[in-house]
């Protein structure tokens, strides 16, 4: 009997045993379960919490950038209309302010490249006193065609052309390249040579600097220097013509004008108008360095080995006008001449008041004719003019002379 008993007992003990066994195992269970879901939840919690930092740190950023658009701006605008204010807060960093009017000035020049001149009721026909066959005058400030004769009508530019090279050659050389050197090579100086075309004088193997090479190419209107200028910005004459011509695109030229030389050599597809030279001039105008360039009247270039004192050039369209009284000052000029077009000529000239008229004639009968119509227009609409200032015995002697001339 006792053995019966003991055998039963070992038997519920073994049965209790397996029971708890089970309900550790289920508790086990249940426990890994509830782990594994709280892994998962946390999982896709850190995967929620990621996607939505991403998307608060998006928000916070295009936020604090509209934010800051908008300080600079009203920054801008403020030190627009107080400049003081630099000098009352010397320790603003202006650093933004000043690229962000950058950007605005460039938006604005870019805006502004497009230069144009309209005809209106007031425009005249150009009389008899102005000799040569095609000419324009236009007032600058009020894009207003003041008068004109065949203002429009295809020409050779001769060597005005120049006015475009350095007009592209400024704009493609960084500020500091006026120091930097070029060597004429014999193919610049038999270019030169063997198109009759006028020239510094530089010499085979010469090292000159791009300065004198802008000087060069409009004071005596080198062809030597504005090869070499186009060469030593687009590495080759043919590159740079098309530099040329893309600028003739930006200027909204191009339907009108066409170059195929940076000299102003002739050639049939080489050509302009009146009108488009006085946009070129008007662009040149703009462009500081082209300003200079174009109204020097004296220059010296750098002494080089073959030139120890450098060479003197002058701008002779100037130097002859500076002394006839227009009413204002006659601040830029380029000539030009071959068969095909005469004596032509690009000049701007600006008053006391502002008055800003650019004059473009094409075929007269020579370089002091040239001028003298010029001057003939400037005293016309320039406001200030006084009749009784100009020596007439003396400027009638000067126009009949003869000659042909850069």
């Amino acid at each position: 009997m006792y053995a019966i008993r003991l055998e039963l007992g070992r038997e519920l003990e073994d049965l209790l045993f397996r029971r708890m066994q089970a309900k550790r195992d289920e508790e086990e269970l249940s426990a890994e379960k509830q782990r594994s879901r709280r892994a998962w939840l946390l999982r896709k919690a850190g995967k929620i919490s990621v996607y939505l930092g991403f998307l608060i740190g998006i928000l916070i950023f295009v936020f604090a950038d509209i934010s800051k658009y908008k300080e600079l701006k009203e920054l801008e605008e403020e030190l627009a209309k107080r400049p003081f204010i630099y000098a009352a807060n010397p320790l603003i960093d202006t650093t933004a302010v000043d690229e962000a009017r950058k950007e605005a000035e460039e938006t604005e020049r870019l805006k502004s490249t497009r230069y144009h001149a309209e005809e209106n009721e007031s425009t005249d026909t150009i009389g008899e006193d102005v000799i040569s066959k095609y000419a324009i005058a236009i007032d600058m400030n009020n894009d207003t065609i003041l008068a004109t004769r065949e203002g429009k009508t295809r020409i050779s530019p001769a060597s005005m052309t120049k006015v475009m090279t350095v007009l592209v050659a400024a704009e493609n050389i960084p500020e500091d390249g006026l120091e930097d050197t070029f060597t004429i090579t014999p193919e610049i100086t038999y270019y030169s040579s063997s198109h009759g075309a006028s020239s510094v004088g530089f010499l085979d193997g010469e090292t000159v600097t791009v300065k004198d090479l802008f000087y060069g190419t409009i004071l005596p209107s080198g062809a030597d220097a504005a090869v070499g200028l186009a060469t030593y910005v687009a590495g080759s004459h043919e590159a740079f013509v098309e530099l040329m011509n893309k600028k003739l695109e930006t200027l909204g030229l191009s339907e009108t004008a066409h170059f195929t030389n940076c000299v102003g050599l002739y050639d049939d597809d080489h050509y302009c108008t009146c009108y488009d030279m006085a946009m070129i001039m008007r662009a040149a105008v703009a462009n500081p360095l082209c300003r200079e360039v174009l109204s020097a009247r004296r220059y010296t270039t750098v002494p080089t080995q073959q030139h120890p004192n450098g060479i003197e050039i002058s701008n002779w369209f100037l130097r002859r006008a500076e002394d006839k009284p227009i009413g204002a000052t006659i601040t830029c000029a380029k000539t030009g001449y071959v068969k095909e077009s005469g004596n032509c000529a690009a000049s701007f000239a600006t008053d006391d008041n502002g008055t800003d008229i650019i004059v473009v004639t094409g075929m007269s009968t020579s370089s002091w004719r040239c001028i003298y119509d010029h001057i003939a227009l400037y005293r016309k609409y320039m406001p200030g003019y006084d009749p009784d200032s100009a020596d007439t015995a003396k400027e009638q002697t000067e126009a009949a002379g003869e000659g042909e001339g850069e």
